[in-house]
Formats: C-alpha cells, structure tokens, sequence
C-alpha cells in the first residue's frame, strides 16, 4: 500500500493540468476565518519548493503524498483543495475531496480508492477527480496550493460537486493548514 510517515498514513492528493486552453473555474478559495491549526506537508517536497518532475505532466503524472496532522477534535469531515491561482484566465481548481474522515490521516496514493464516504468534485478542466499539473510551456513556475480545511459540519456534498458547492461547504472550517509547491515549464 505504500510507505508510512509515522503515525500518518500517506494520502494522495492531486493537481490538474492547468493549461491555457483549459478554462479556470470558480474557486473554492481558503476559508480565511479558519485558523492555520493543521499541518499538511508532502515527503515528496518541501513548502515552496519544486515539484518533482515525476508528479507533473512531463513524468509518470503520479500523485504527491500528503501527511497531515493537528486536526481538531470538534471536526466533523476533512476537505481537500489543490489550486494553481497563477493559471491564466485565474484561480484554477486542481482537486478536491471531501468526507474525509477526521480520524484518518491520509491515504496511499497511485490507484488506491479513496477511503469510503470520500467524494471527488469537478476541477477546473470540467472532469472530476485529477490530473497532474501541466503548465504553460514558458511560463515562470505556477505555485501549487494545497489546502485540508477540517468541518464543523458534513458537507454532504455529493460526487462530482462543483467548485462553487465545494467553496460554500468550506465556510464551516474550524481549521485549515496547507503548503505550496511550484513546477513550471
């Protein structure tokens, strides 16, 4: 299944291509209220650091591991959000996942299913779930934010939810942590 980080189980997590001729999407955006109480990180690369190649849409296009840790007690469910908010057109929504349950703390990545009751929605190329993050070819390097917001309320969102749905779920973040990758081409 992969290799464990400590007591953190390894979760996948995804960018979406991100290519002028995708069309970006309404944004989920950070829940600014929420304070940064959660520690999310990647074995893979540090914050503000370059992707590796492996991760993108000029290597294999695997999904990074995410670690997290510092989840409040009083969450209800974990939301997951990758954006590129240097895409031209704006913000473009990578990934999101939702209905993580609060206990877990991650999943193995490369084709393992999504621990039960997770749901997937739209990015900003109109499919659901990821693809790796493919930018323009001479532009300056896009930043990659990840962002894992823990709910004071389900969000019942249902399979492939909207970014805008997934957006006004987040509005009931009691926390949020995050970090930022780069990668450009």
């Amino acid at each position: 299944m992969g290799a464990h980080v400590g007591r953190a189980l390894l979760i996948a997590a995804a960018l979406a291509a991100c290519g002028g001729s995708d069309k970006p999407s309404a944004t989920p955006g950070p829940a600014q209220s929420a304070p940064e109480t959660i520690s999310l990180s990647s074995p893979a690369f540090g914050d503000g650091a370059a992707i590796p190649r492996k991760f993108t849409c000029d290597g294999a296009g695997v999904a990074p591991t995410l670690v997290w840790a510092g989840v409040p007690e009083d969450a209800t469910e974990l939301a997951l959000v990758v954006e590129d908010p240097d895409a031209p057109g704006g913000t473009f929504t990578h990934w999101t996942a939702y209905g993580m349950a609060v206990m877990g703390r991650g999943i193995v990545p490369e084709g393992a299913k999504l621990p039960a009751g997770t749901g997937q929605g739209q990015n900003s190329t109109g499919r659901t779930g990821w693809t790796p993050p493919c930018p323009p070819k001479g532009n300056k390097p896009h930043h990659y934010v990840f962002t894992l917001y823990a709910l004071s309320q389900p969000s019942r969102l249902k399979p492939g939810a909207e970014p805008d749905a997934v957006s006004a779920a987040l509005q009931t973040a009691v926390a949020r942590g995050g970090f930022t990758g780069t990668y450009g081409r």
